[in-house]
């Protein structure tokens, strides 16, 4: 197996890592392996990132980056779906023993599961990071079953909040770590705006736990108060209706001239930096990636204090951004209303909601990724 590199002393025997999860379809674990990977392949790491599937629109990684599928073949597609779970795990575990890495990374809870069954037996340790609530989603008489039975396995454990570490036993959290997620750079830095304008802005895909419905229904009372603001809405379809929901809730209001469904857009850092308010109205998520980009912007915010701790992670209110409760219309309006009415205020959340850059920049991040990894590889 491999060994250590550091910037100071170069690198030796390089350590060979494997990424593992479904794909890398655009999403927010999927962009954080996709960051991780890139960053270490140019430290001189042996990268490889083991997936499932291929998707149609994946994030861009590092040509040195060896790109695995461990997925089903055409014929083991045809086997029951219990069967497949076993395939699945055993083709893992076929390149596994081939490859012998250093350390394996596993994103997300069923390749968590696959990841920890595949090492079985074999010396090849295992951290799994959890990137969503375990609350709603690690609750299943399958997790009940296999979260005792596997978890402790790992060498270590990555969490994005404390109310997901607190849900796992208190010897799985006692070997973990809390790492944020890293921010992309071209969100930090960019200039504060000389003047905002009369923009509500949200980003995010068009999906139904992040309750963009409930947002256009907070914004009509804004609307009220502020008919000279619009509201707009940048994220790309999932496909689970909701993008047909919205634009039912925007033509039953008679307000297609003020807000606006903007779709999916990869200039996000020139779209969003001069709006008044950005409105985060989610009610659950990991560690929201695009929180922590209006953040790094220096939006004024006012964002759902939702499970697991996501945005209480980021935020403490009112010095940074404004905590509302979740599934409350009203009160995300008073919030907004808020902002708008009160620009010194929203100035000084901003001002001060720029320096997640601080501590969330992709060299941070990074870092403590690798110091982890490095930790646990040499136990």
């Amino acid at each position: 197996m491999g060994g250590f590199c550091s910037k100071q002393g170069g690198c030796k025997m390089m350590r060979k890592i494997v990424f593992h999860l479904n794909c890398l379809e655009q999403g927010g674990a999927e962009r954080v392996v996709t960051t991780l990977a890139n960053r270490f392949v140019k430290e001189g790491y042996q990268v490889y990132i083991a997936t499932e599937w291929t998707a149609e629109n994946e994030f861009a990684i590092d040509e040195r980056i060896k790109r695995v599928h461990v997925g089903l073949t055409e014929n083991q597609e045809k086997k029951s779906r219990k069967i497949q779970f076993f395939i699945r795990i055993k083709n893992l575990r076929k390149f596994l023993k081939q490859e012998k890495p250093d350390m394996v990374i596993a994103f997300a809870q069923k390749a968590n599961y696959r990841a920890l069954m595949a090492t079985r037996f074999t010396r090849i340790p295992v951290i799994v990071s959890v990137r969503t609530d375990p609350y709603l989603h690690y609750v299943n008489r399958s997790d009940k079953l296999l979260i005792p039975l596997l978890y402790p396995k790992a060498a270590g454990n990555v969490f994005q909040t404390v109310g997901a570490k607190e849900f796992f036993a208190e010897k799985i959290q006692k070997k973990s770590r809390i790492i944020l997620n890293p921010i992309n750079d071209k969100y930090i830095g960019v200039s504060k705006p000389a003047s905002r304008r009369k923009a509500v802005v949200q980003s995010g895909r068009l999906v139904d736990f992040k309750n963009q419905l409930m947002l256009i229904e907070a914004f009509m009372l804004v609307y009220e108060k502020h008919p000279d603001y619009v509201l707009e809405i940048y994220g790309g379809d999932s496909y689970d209706g909701t993008k047909e929901l919205l634009e039912e809730s925007i033509a039953r209001n008679k307000a297609e001239d003020f807000i606006r469904l903007m779709g999916a857009s990869d200039s996000l850092e020139k779209d969003l930096a001069d709006a008044a308010v950005f409105a985060f109205s989610s009610d659950w998520e990991g560690l929201p990636n695009a929180l922590m980009e209006a953040m790094a912007l220096g939006l004024p915010i006012v964002a759902t204090d939702c499970p697991c701790g996501g945005p209480a992670t980021l935020i403490e209110d009112g010095e940074n951004g404004l905590l509302v409760p979740i599934k409350d219309p009203e009160a995300l309006a008073v919030g907004i209303n808020r902002l708008i009415e009160e620009p010194q205020l929203a100035e000084k959340l901003g001002d001060n909601a720029r320096k997640i850059a601080e501590i969330a920049n992709t060299d941070a991040i990074c870092g403590q990724w690798r110091d982890y990894i490095e930790e646990l590889c040499r136990k």
